[in-house]
């Protein structure tokens, strides 16, 4: 019986059911009793009462086995809910002197790392206080960071820092900013395996031409792992919005970069949306998106770059940059950010497609350059430019110009230029099939440039986009826009 697992829920679900069969048992027994009991002679001859009595010698034998029965099942249903309640008491009494093994051993084993090194060797680092805002690091083997802390009230407060993680383990997240305070930086993940923290949002201010806190920046993951999230900028209802936080960076193996945080609503002007975070992975590799300008009265926040691809393959693999962000809406429309430009050294490269601008209801925002897809062997896309922001009133944002597409040794295309936003905006101009190294240009062999951009409706035309040039053997130039 040293081997024998009872999980006291289920027994005692199937003393639940025995009990339904008795029930059951008990309905079809009444429902027959009438016939089983005694059974009528059909006349007064010999035969029939010789039938009648055989009858009524059957049911009289049905029912001394119905109550034979009925009683094996009730003592059946009191040994399984005797059985369960054991179980259940021997499970409780064994919890206790368990957990309380685990804590000694646990507690024999940090022990030491703690008082030398001031961190545990297994388990979570704690959470920030107001006294102590910065979360601890978790432990050398195993254990997250802990969570900086949020401050609600009093004066300007930062936002605690989150905590690293030691080999395996998620960093901690930053905490909020309070009154104009900057979010806390969120901690970097296990150099082993894990995830950094997101950063913490910026504190939202009030006052007459205050800023809003900056958004913490998202945590690195050194190894294996995303990179955290840049926390949000603050809100200002009389001045400036904050700038977002900037995504964290993604491990150096397979990595996805953390997106950068949005900038924060503004009455006078919208904070600028933060960077997205570098894909640096080797096999594979994805830059951050790049965070979203802020709305303003008066012109809207610059939409973050987006974060640029890893040098993913040091055989084959894949960098994708991060989109550019959008920028926000405001009197002025803020210009969308360039994309992430997406390195390989063999392999495919894609650049990020740029930001869009922003809404304006005098002036759009330009629209994102497409990020450049430079894959030295291999194929090289580079990201499509993105569209001008539309205007009201005003001219058009301009569309951003396309990401060249790279591919040094091999075959690749340009992005396609951004249209122009509404009101005559000028169209972006087509990607370009080659690489741009230390400021020089250099055209590949194979590929399609990009197409131009059209022109934005409205008021006088706008000037259509450039196709990109293609390939020097083989591939065809982009179309001009209209």
């Amino acid at each position: 019986m040293a081997f024998v697992i009872a999980a006291p829920e289920l027994v005692s679900a199937a003393a639940e059911n025995v009990a339904s069969i008795g029930t059951s048992l008990g309905a079809a027994n009444a429902a027959v009793a009438a016939s089983t009991t005694s059974v009528l002679s059909a006349g007064a001859d010999d035969v029939s009462q010789a039938f009648a009595a055989l009858l009524s010698s059957h049911g009289a034998q049905y029912q001394a086995l119905s109550a034979q029965a009925a009683q094996f099942h009730q003592g059946l249903m009191q040994l399984l809910n005797s059985a369960g309640g054991a179980y259940a008491g021997a499970e409780a009494a064994n919890v206790s002197p368990l957990q309380t093994l685990e804590s000694n051993v646990v507690g024999a084993l940090n022990t030491p790392t703690q008082a030398i090194f001031g961190r545990p060797l297994i388990g979570d680092g704690a959470n920030g206080t107001a006294t102590s805002p910065n979360g601890g690091a978790g432990g050398f083997l195993y254990g997250n960071g802990g969570n900086g802390y949020s401050f609600t009230s009093g004066g300007t407060q930062s936002g605690g820092t989150g905590g690293s993680a030691g080999l395996i383990g998620n960093g901690g997240n930053g905490g909020n900013g309070f009154l104009g305070g900057a979010g806390g930086a969120a901690g970097s993940g296990g150099w082993l395996a894990g995830s950094g923290g997101n950063g913490g949002a910026g504190g939202s201010v009030t006052g007459v031409g205050e800023v809003g806190g900056a958004g913490g920046a998202g945590g690195s993951a050194p190894l294996l792992g995303w990179g955290g999230n840049g926390g949000a900028g603050g809100d200002s209802t009389q001045g400036t919005g904050g700038r977002g936080g900037a995504g964290g960076a993604g491990g150096a193996l397979a990595a996805i970069g953390g997106a950068g945080g949005a900038g924060g609503t503004g009455a006078t002007a919208g904070g600028d949306g933060g960077v997205g975070g570098e894909g640096s992975g080797r096999l594979f590799g994805l830059g951050g998106a790049g965070g979203a300008g802020g709305t303003g009265t008066t012109s809207g926040g610059v939409g973050g770059t987006g974060g640029a691809g890893g040098v993913a393959g040091v055989l084959v693999g894949a960098g994708v940059g991060g989109f550019g962000g959008m920028g926000g809406a405001g009197t002025t429309g803020g210009a969308g950010d360039v994309g992430g430009q997406g390195v390989t050294l063999t392999g495919l490269g894609v650049g990020g497609i740029g930001g869009v601008g922003g809404f304006g209801t005098a002036t759009g925002g330009d629209g994102g350059a497409g990020g450049q897809g430079a894959a030295l062997w291999g194929a090289g896309f580079g990201g499509d430019g993105a569209v001008g922001g539309n205007s009201f009133v005003g001219a058009g944002g301009n569309g951003g110009d396309g990401g060249n597409g790279g591919g040094l040794f091999n075959i690749g295309r340009g992005g396609d230029g951004g249209n122009g936003g509404n009101a005559g905006a000028t169209g972006g101009n087509g990607g370009n099939i080659g690489v741009v190294a230390n400021g020089t240009f250099t055209q590949t062999l194979f590929g399609d440039g990009g197409n131009g951009g059209n022109g934005g409706n409205g008021g006088t035309g706008g000037t259509p986009g450039t196709g990109g040039s293609g390939g020097i053997l083989i591939g065809a130039d982009g179309t001009n826009g209209s």
